[in-house]
């Protein structure tokens, strides 16, 4: 023994014969498969949650941008006259990839006596038809129609409202025409050109597009826009083509980029996932828990067995190597477990989620609620190897403690009463 190289094949050998249940010590194997399905469990639910959260963000990050653009040019307390000249300007910077004209408000939606609010988006035609996410997700009819005094609604409000193409949309403005009997409402009916789906429900059932021509005639808005929308290169990094469009526009508007718009909403979803990753984080330390509560009956159990090893010329070394392979094997393997699991989970998660479904028959993940029709997962390299580091440290630290325990027990003392 005392000849054996640190981690030989002897030293290996004693711990996992140690962790074999037998009838007389088979309590200390029970701790060490609670121990494994402890950490294992614990990784791969780290990993499951990291990689939706990292799923939510990115697909709510896809369709915030692929509707909204990336910065938003107004007036402060009015509109943009000569838009045309204004975004020829703003496209021209280096970093700019497209400047577009918008008109926007908000306006109650009535058909088939059912009302609903929507926001009204209107925008040259060719620019609508470069948005993938709504020209790209057309469910019936054409964006084409939009150029004819037409509407596109999304597929939730269409349904909520009774909607198919052809249909006559009504919109009521509560900015219409001064009368002796004060504001009349602006009412107007369009027929519904197309019907899309993008995915997220928020968007689905309270969006709706125009023309530019007659949502300017609509909301009396004759050769003015409300904003220019403008597409960067880089919307990660949309802060530094800031002082070029300043500088462009002047004093007198403003500028909205996509990440001051949504700030609080983003911020919330950062502190969710920071507060799940320790929450969760406590499975993998309880695991690590039971694995010093194991280790430390294995060694009070093998006190005869440290103490004959330790009169054969093992090293206290030797000995603390034994019970430290003994308990970092439970780690290890849980945690190698865990990531297989983890990672299969994610890759299936929504046909996982599916047959969850149906098996309950209760809905797991409401689109109404989560603002997505299907539960994403994103791995990211580096939530997963965070996980697993912490993981394998929590299970390395733990067995420390017992395998000193085990170094320190003097072979006399253990065989004095034998």
């Amino acid at each position: 023994m005392s000849a054996s190289r640190p981690f030989g094949a002897l030293e290996w050998q004693l711990a996992l014969r140690y962790l074999r249940s037998r009838r007389r010590d088979g309590f200390i194997s029970v701790i060490a498969g609670f121990s494994f399905l402890g950490i294992m469990l614990g990784v791969a639910t780290l990993i499951i949650v990291m990689a939706v959260m990292n799923g939510f963000r990115i697909e709510l990050v896809q369709r915030i941008l692929g509707v909204n653009g990336h910065a938003m040019v107004s007036v402060y307390g009015g509109r943009i006259d000569d838009y045309e000249t204004l975004a020829e300007r703003l496209g021209s910077i280096d970093g700019i990839v497209s400047a577009t004209p918008i008109v926007e408000g908000q306006v109650m939606a009535s058909a088939n006596g059912v009302n609903s609010g929507v926001l009204v988006r209107a925008m040259p035609q060719d620019s609508l038809a470069r948005l993938d996410l709504v020209a790209g997700n057309v469910l019936a009819g054409s964006l084409e129609g939009l150029g004819e005094g037409g509407v596109a609604v999304g597929s939730r409000l269409a349904q909520r409202l009774g909607l198919r193409v052809g249909s006559t949309l009504t919109l009521i403005s509560p900015q219409g025409r001064q009368t002796a009997f004060g504001t009349a409402p602006r009412v107007k009916g369009y027929p519904v050109a197309a019907i899309f789906e993008m995915g997220m429900s928020e968007y689905d059932g309270s969006l709706v597009f125009m023309g530019l021509g007659p949502a300017q005639v609509y909301f009396q808005a004759a050769g003015e826009v409300t904003g220019i929308e403008l597409m960067v290169d880089n919307p990660d990094q949309v802060e530094r083509y800031m002082p070029s469009v300043y500088d462009t526009i002047g004093g007198n508007a403003g500028v909205t980029t996509w990440k001051e718009a949504n700030a609080s909403f983003f911020a919330a979803l950062a502190v969710e996932r920071n507060v799940m990753f320790l929450i969760l984080s406590l499975i993998i330390l309880v695991a690590a828990l039971n694995i010093i509560a194991g280790l430390i009956m294995l060694v009070k159990d093998k006190g005869h067995d440290i103490a004959i090893l330790r009169t054969m010329g093992a090293t206290r070394g030797a000995v603390m190597r034994v019970f430290f392979i003994a308990g970092a094997a439970i780690g290890v393997v849980g945690t190698l477990a865990g990531l297989v699991i983890g990672v299969l989970f994610c890759w299936n998660i929504e046909e996982i989620r599916q047959a969850i479904s149906r098996l309950l028959g209760v809905t797991l993940f409401d689109p109404t609620i989560y603002f997505l029709a299907r539960m994403p997962a994103e791995l990211v390299a580096g939530d997963v190897l965070g996980v697993l580091v912490m993981a394998l440290s929590l299970s390395f630290l733990a067995t420390l403690y017992p395998s000193w325990r085990a170094a320190r027990l003097d072979p006399v003392e253990a065989l004095r009463y034998e």
